[in-house]
């Protein structure tokens, strides 16, 4: 019998458009939360919703502020999954990386006003601490406070899709998947027969850190999508019971989704892609 005080605990954190917010993406945390549980090794704390800015620039990402209602709506009866809008509210895109360093700053200054701070200078904490006398640490331990093991761990909740999109060119940085991989760690919910297990052989990167991705089969399919929710909207048919029934009445009442709200950002360059190429550039 494993001792429960022995457990790591674990924070789980979902980032996306969440356009809408749908009952899948509700039922990733629940997956997620039973295998982490099953393993006898870990003991989910909270899961967090956070969606994505407007700065984004996805076709059809409608308000930012419509999909946090949406997602606090769909989440009022969770004991342990809850919204967070530090992400969304922020003028200019921001990476994985950033909110999953902002979410692990939080938890070690439980004060909100030094998370926000302290989010986005955390890209190179390891030359101060090497200045710092009496410090000892190794470099690759980065913004991590010598009390880590009594602060929970931040895992990235995704689909097969989000960790398939590592592969595509100038999404993500590298080093950005090395460090969320290496000091975070994945919790990925795939299909069963899915090719995840051949994109993380095929990645040394992720095959490097494969201990820290966790593989969660979805045995009872769901192949609800916010892209499908939006094309039945845009056609008039009914998305009863795809979605919380809160955020379909929300939907309704203000008449969201149209094909003139598709084709918002048409054309334009996603945000990762725009600031990647340039950086490739430079």
């Amino acid at each position: 019998m494993e001792d429960p005080e022995k457990k790591t605990e674990v924070v789980l954190l979902a980032c996306g458009s969440f356009n809408p917010i749908t009952n899948m993406h509700l039922r990733l945390f629940e997956l997620a939360k039973d295998y982490l549980h099953e393993t006898g090794k870990y003991k989910v704390i909270k899961g967090i919703i956070s969606p994505v800015g407007d700065a984004y620039k996805k076709k059809g990402l409608i308000n930012a502020n419509h999909r946090v209602t949406m997602a606090k709506l769909a989440t009022k009866d969770s004991d342990w999954v809850e919204v967070d809008d530090w992400e969304s509210s922020q003028s200019e895109w921001l990476e994985t990386l950033k909110v999953l360093r902002y979410h692990h700053q939080k938890l070690l200054s439980p004060d909100p006003t030094n998370s926000l701070q302290n989010a986005i200078p955390l890209t190179k904490p390891g030359r101060k601490r090497k200045q710092e006398p009496n410090r000892h640490e190794p470099i690759k331990k980065k913004y991590q406070s010598p009390d880590i093991k009594s602060v929970p761990q931040v895992k990235l909740l995704c689909g097969s899709d989000m960790l398939e999109s590592f592969g595509i060119p100038n999404l993500w940085k590298s080093e950005d998947i090395t460090e969320i991989v290496e000091n975070h760690g994945l919790v990925c919910i795939s299909r069963a027969g899915n090719s995840v297990q051949k994109f993380i052989y095929e990645s040394d990167i992720l095959w490097r850190h494969k201990n820290n991705i966790h593989l969660v089969e979805e045995w009872i399919t769901n192949d609800i999508s916010s892209t499908k929710i939006r094309r039945a909207l845009r056609r008039g048919q009914s998305i009863r019971y795809l979605v919380p029934d809160v955020v379909r009445a929300y939907i309704e009442k203000h008449n969201l989704y149209s094909p003139e709200s598709e084709d918002r950002n048409a054309g334009v360059v996603l945000a990762p892609l725009q600031k990647n190429a340039s950086d490739t550039k430079n």
